[in-house]
């Protein structure tokens, strides 16, 4: 179990890989961002993007599912009071796979609640060829050792 103290400045850890599908983007952008060009094929390749792309938001969701996997099911997670920013800075396609990469920024004690830290950390993902199609600056809360 990781708390609060675990997390350290300048620390890197990978998460994933996940695959996206095409059914699975279309799936998603049907229920949550239904414009052409992540729900149907053949009007995609007339958009900017030559094809179809998975909505930046399904992207947000991939990476969720890794930093939970890779990082939040083992730690003392108290949430997070949100993000700082997202950039989606390459299309993600059909038959991609996603790894993220995890570097804590910054990590600062409460200074209201003694039992809690807030980690901070510059999250990016990138696609097989490596290269990067989104990043997210983000904060977490996490519980701090009982003290000895």
């Amino acid at each position: 179990m990781r708390y609060f103290e675990d997390f350290k400045v300048g620390e890197v850890t990978e998460v994933g890989p996940v695959s996206v599908s095409e059914a699975e983007i279309v799936e998603f952008a049907s229920r949550y961002d239904p414009q052409p060009f992540h729900i149907d094929p053949e009007a995609a390749k007339s958009s900017p993007f030559g094809g179809l792309i998975a909505s930046g938001w399904h992207t947000t969701a991939l990476f969720m599912g890794m930093f939970v996997r890779g990082i939040l099911l083992d730690s003392a997670s108290l949430g997070s009071p949100g993000v700082e920013e997202i950039r989606w800075t390459a299309p993600v396609r059909p038959g991609d796979r996603l790894t993220g990469r995890v570097t804590v920024t910054d990590v600062q004690p409460s200074a209201n609640t003694p039992g809690r830290g807030t980690v901070f950390t510059t999250n990016e993902v990138f696609n097989q060829n490596g290269e990067r199609v989104m990043t997210l600056k983000a904060r977490g809360f996490f519980a701090r050792r009982a003290a000895n």
